[in-house]
């Protein structure tokens, strides 16, 4: 499903101001009623009385808007699934979320840069399939690998380092996972790209790496960080009340480790690569990918839609219409059957 003009849902504001017009009126009439008569002078008064009736005319005013609202939206559907034929390489984007990727050595902190940069480097791709890996102490898988960029980007946004109860840096747990997600026997260009700060709580990464580009896993790392370190800081609603203390109650400094990301990389035939600037990592990846021979690959997609915005312009009128003729006109037919206890 598509929706084309997502701006007038701005248009459903309406709903909630119309109940509200309709509460103040009503709480008005009340007080302004019993200033005037008791309950049974008014209901000699005014015998067709009925709240609710009104309370159904605002019903149906509200599905009358809503139902024109979304017709300006104008939801489209596909209509016709067709399959093409792509040619790309597999990447698989194992992003670190533990506690040190909170760091503020790099703006706006690790973790934000590493996302910026894997937005970035998807953005700039054309074909190819991309899976996410989320790790901490542990490895989570966060997206298989779809062409769907879109939905990764989504993900992608989401992660952070409180999605992981297991803390810690094992970026051999993102190996491993990670040769689950090359599924095609014939796929021969796998590209498994890290982006940490290096800083590795397990001895087995490098052995993985090398038992990965066996099974023909390129591994590239992008380090995130500075060299010389940051303090953790333990926010509260954005504010930074405190920094991260060891046993001793000194603060702990996290630093960009760069040798481990360098000998993972070089195990894996793959490159290790700074990501201080998001232009250069992004201009690096493109090279690497464009020298790699890409493996035809079949997707699915949709390649019609049908514009459905006249079924709901449609109810829309007839909400309206209900409400001129059946709520507004006393009919005789209506009269009979006292809907609203009128002829009590």
């Amino acid at each position: 499903m598509q929706l084309e003009e997502k701006i007038w849902f701005w248009a459903l504001g309406i709903i909630p101001v119309i109940i509200l017009f309709f509460l103040v009126l009503q709480i008005w009439k009340h007080k302004a009623q019993n200033k005037f008569a008791d309950k049974k002078l008014l209901k000699r008064l005014s015998p067709n009385r009925s709240l609710f009736k009104s309370i159904l005319k605002i019903g149906v005013l509200s599905l009358a808007f809503a139902c024109l609202a979304i017709a300006l939206v104008n939801p489209k559907i596909g209509t016709k699934l067709e399959t093409v034929k792509r040619e790309g390489v597999d990447i698989v984007f194992a992003i670190d979320v533990s506690k040190s990727m909170l760091a503020e050595d790099i703006a706006p902190n690790r973790l934000e840069k590493s996302k910026q940069l894997v937005t970035q480097i998807i953005n700039n791709l054309a074909s190819d399939r991309v899976g996410i890996i989320a790790y901490a102490g542990k490895a989570f898988p966060q997206l298989p690998i779809t062409t769907d960029y879109a939905s990764a980007k989504m993900f992608l946004n989401s992660m952070n380092t409180d999605m992981l109860s297991s803390q810690g840096t094992a970026i051999n747990e993102a190996i491993k996972l990670s040769k689950t997600y090359f599924d095609d026997e014939e796929q021969t260009n796998r590209v498994l790209i890290i982006i940490s700060d290096g800083e590795d709580h397990s001895e087995d990464a490098v052995a993985l790496a090398e038992e990965a580009n066996e099974e023909g896993i390129r591994i590239f790392t992008i380090g995130v960080g500075d060299v010389k370190g940051g303090p953790i800081p333990e926010k509260r609603n954005g504010i930074v009340l405190n920094y991260k203390k060891d046993n001793q109650g000194e603060t702990v400094i996290t630093r960009l480790n760069e040798e481990t990301l360098k000998g993972i990389a070089e195990e894996a035939n793959g490159a290790y690569i700074n990501g201080k600037s998001t232009s250069d990592v992004v201009e690096s990846i493109r090279e690497v990918l464009n020298k790699m021979d890409k493996t035809e690959f079949e997707a699915k997609q949709f390649a019609e839609y049908k514009d459905q915005f006249q079924w709901f312009l449609g109810f829309g009128i007839f909400f309206l219409l209900l409400d001129i003729f059946l709520l507004e006109r006393k009919t005789a037919w209506l009269k009979k059957l006292n809907l609203f206890n009128e002829n009590l």
